[in-house]
C-alpha cells in the first residue's frame, strides 16, 4: 500500500495499464481507491472509536489498510467477511504485527451501520463539523465552499449538494482534438456540455487508440470548455500562448483549434517535467511548441492567451480527492500572489484587440474573482484602464447550448465571469475569465 506523497489521479491510471487487470477488477480497485479517499475524514471519525486511538497515533500502513476495509464494509456491497479477511491478508504481508490490530477494528466497525455510525461521530458536532465529516471536507474546505457559492451570486442552501458532488465518483471524460478526430469514432457516450467530448466506462482510457497516439486526450469537460471559450472568441491574427501549460490538456485542444486557423501555440510551464508532458499531450500536433518557461516572464505579443493558474484544486476534488486533505488556508494566501502576477503578465504579454482567459480549477472566491478584480483594480489605477471584461457566460452558452445563466457568476464593467459547478454542471468547478485587450 502506497504512503508516499503523490496523487491518485496520476499514479493509479498507470499502474493498472501495467498489471493489464481485466476491466471489473479495474473498476472495483477504482473504486476502492477513489472511494476511500473521498470519504476518508468520515472514516478517520469512525476508526478512532473503533480503535480507541486517535488516527495521527496509528502507523501509515494499519491506518490505510482500516480505511480501505471501512469503505468496503460501509459503503461498498462487498461481503463483510470478505472485506475482513482480504484487508488481514494485505495487511498481514507487508505489516505483519499489526494483523490483530486491524482485525480487531474493522470487526467493531462491522457490527454497526453506515448511519449509526454516521450518528455516533457526529452526535455533539455544530453544522460546520457535520458536513465536513459526513462529506469529508475539511472544516475550512466547508467553509470556503459556502462564501463561494453566496460569492458567485448562488444560494448558499446548495451547500451540501455540492459537498455530495465532489464525493460522487466522476466518469473518464475523453475530449477528441478537433481537425485529428470526431467525437462520434470515440467509444463512449458524447458529453452534455463539451461538443468534442465523450465519458467512457473504461477505467483504462489508454486502451482507447486515438488516447494513445495523441488524437484525443483523458479530459474533464470543464477544461475542455475553457479551451474552447477561447479559442472560438473573435481575435487579430497571431500566435497564441498557455501561459500554465502543463500536464497539457487545455493547450492540445488549443493547439488543434489554432491549427484549423493556420497559427502556432506556444505552450510554457516553468517544470521540466510538465513541459514533458505538455510534449506529450501535444505529440499529434505540428503546430504546437513546448518550452521551460516561467508564465510571468511572457514576451508576446500574443492574439489569444491561456493562464490556467496553479491554484487549490478545490474544484476537482471529484478526480483529485486527496487533495482536500493536502491544501490549507495558508496556501490560497500564497497562490493568489502568483495568480495575480501570471495575470497581469499576461495582459501586458497580450496584443492589442487580443483575448486573455484566465481559469481556475477551484471557486474559491479569492482565487477567482478577488485575483482579477484586483488585477484590472491595479491597471485602472495606473493608467492602463484597457481591458474589456467579456461575457463569459455567454460565450460557453454558444458552444454547450445551456443557459448563460447556470455559469453566470459576478457581472463586472458590462461583461461577466462564469463558474462552473459539479453540482450543477457536472463537471469540475472552473472558473473563467475572458478579458479583451483595448485596441
Amino acid at each position: 500500500m502506497a504512503t508516499k506523497d503523490a496523487y491518485a489521479n496520476l499514479l493509479l491510471p498507470a499502474k493498472l495499464s501495467r498489471t493489464h487487470m481485466g476491466a471489473q477488477d479495474a473498476a472495483f480497485t477504482t473504486e476502492l481507491t477513489y472511494g476511500t479517499l473521498r470519504r476518508q475524514k468520515f472514516y478517520d471519525a469512525v476508526i478512532e472509536i473503533a480503535s480507541s486511538r486517535a488516527v495521527d497515533k496509528i502507523d501509515p500502513e494499519p491506518l490505510a489498510a482500516m480505511r480501505l476495509g471501512a469503505h468496503q464494509l460501509l459503503s461498498m456491497r462487498v461481503p463483510n467477511h470478505a472485506a475482513l479477511s482480504e484487508t488481514v491478508a494485505v495487511v498481514k504481508r507487508s505489516a505483519a504485527k499489526t494483523a490483530g490490530f486491524v482485525n480487531a477494528v474493522l470487526r467493531r466497525i462491522s457490527e454497526a451501520e453506515p448511519t449509526e455510525w454516521l450518528d455516533r461521530v457526529t452526535a455533539e458536532a455544530d453544522e460546520t463539523t457535520r458536513l465536513a465529516i459526513e462529506h469529508s471536507h475539511p472544516e475550512w474546505v466547508v467553509r470556503a465552499l459556502s462564501q463561494a457559492l453566496k460569492g458567485h451570486g448562488r444560494d448558499a442552501a446548495e451547500l451540501e449538494a455540492l459537498l455530495e458532488a465532489d464525493n460522487a465518483p466522476a466518469k473518464v471524460g475523453v475530449t477528441a482534438l478537433p481537425g485529428l478526430i470526431d467525437r462520434a469514432e470515440l467509444p463512449g457516450e458524447p458529453t452534455p456540455l463539451s461538443p468534442i467530448g465523450v465519458t467512457l466506462e473504461t477505467a483504462v482510457p489508454r486502451d482507447v487508440a486515438a488516447v494513445a497516439d495523441g488524437r484525443a486526450r483523458v479530459q474533464d469537460e470543464g477544461s475542455a470548455l475553457v479551451a474552447l471559450a477561447l479559442a472560438d472568441i473573435d481575435a487579430p491574427a497571431g500566435t497564441w500562448a498557455d501561459l500554465c501549460a502543463g500536464p497539457g490538456g487545455k493547450a492540445a485542444v488549443l493547439g488543434a483549434a489554432a491549427a484549423g486557423e493556420s497559427t502556432t501555440l506556444e505552450a510554457f510551464d516553468s517544470s521540466e517535467h510538465r513541459v514533458d508532458l505538455v510534449r506529450d499531450s501535444t505529440k499529434a500536433l505540428s503546430n504546437v511548441t513546448a518550452a521551460v518557461r516561467d508564465g510571468r516572464d511572457a514576451r508576446g505579443p500574443y492574439s489569444k492567451i491561456l493562464v490556467d493558474v496553479p491554484c487549490s484544486g478545490l474544484g476537482a476534488l471529484r478526480r483529485r480527492p486527496e487533495a482536500r486533505y493536502r491544501r490549507s488556508p495558508e496556501d490560497i494566501t500564497s497562490l493568489t500572489g502568483l495568480q495575480r502576477e501570471l495575470l497581469a503578465a499576461a495582459l501586458d504579454a497580450c496584443a492589442p484587440g487580443g483575448v486573455v482567459a484566465y481559469s481556475t480549477c477551484s471557486p474559491h472566491y479569492a482565487e477567482t474573482v478577488l485575483v482579477v478584480d484586483e488585477v484590472l483594480r491595479l491597471r485602472t489605477k495606473s493608467g492602463s484602464a484597457d481591458i474589456e471584461v467579456l461575457d463569459t457566460p455567454a460565450a460557453l452558452s454558444a458552444i454547450t447550448g445551456t443557459e448563460a445563466e447556470s455559469f453566470a457568476s459576478v457581472t463586472r464593467e458590462g461583461g461577466r465571469y462564469a463558474q462552473l459547478w459539479p453540482h450543477v454542471h457536472n463537471s469540475d468547478g472552473m472558473f473563467l475569465a475572458l478579458l479583451r485587450k483595448a485596441k
